[in-house]
């Protein structure tokens, strides 16, 4: 082979690389800053579709709404424990810092964090939904199965 074929192929070898290292780079950049959003039935029984359930150390974000007498705050720090329901469901967040100002029991809620057991989140930022009217289309879909109200089961306190 000619010296001018050989500069020439690893050149198209260079770049070929170069390119793969780029696409490996921006797919793995990529997965670490995905969030997948979750209700509390899914992280207890797992996906419909799939019955995969995320991984303890994932990141995710649950959503639905805060159970009514479930929120507790530590008078010593900002630390707040709340439980977030759907239909099938309940899961524990814990949240260190000030919570938004619509945030209330009975409310719509979106935690992002990190699954700390199989149904307790450590949550870094927690979402309060912005009027009455609205609902995430997540949670609505969610929340039709119980016409708007908790089961008996999660208004007096028992985990489902």
């Amino acid at each position: 082979m000619s010296a001018p074929r050989k500069t020439r192929l690893y050149a198209i070898l260079a770049v070929i690389c170069g390119a793969v290292l780029t696409v490996a780079l921006t797919l793995y950049a990529l997965s670490s800053n995905i969030d997948l959003f979750y209700t509390p039935s899914e992280i207890l029984y797992g996906k419909n579709e799939t019955q995969e359930k995320p991984a303890i150390g994932q990141r995710l974000r649950v959503g639905g709404m805060v159970m009514p007498g479930s929120v507790r705050r530590d008078s010593q720090s900002l630390e707040v424990r709340f439980t977030v329901y759907d239909a099938q469901g309940s899961v524990e967040v814990t949240y260190n810092g000030m919570l938004p100002d619509l945030f209330r029991e009975g409310q719509g809620v979106v935690a992002q964090g990190i699954l700390d057991t199989d149904d307790h989140i450590m949550a870094k930022e927690v979402l309060a939904r912005h009027d009455e009217n609205y609902t995430p289309p997540e949670i609505k879909a969610a929340m039709e199965g119980q016409h708007g109200h908790a089961p008996a089961a999660v208004t007096e306190g028992k985990r489902l």
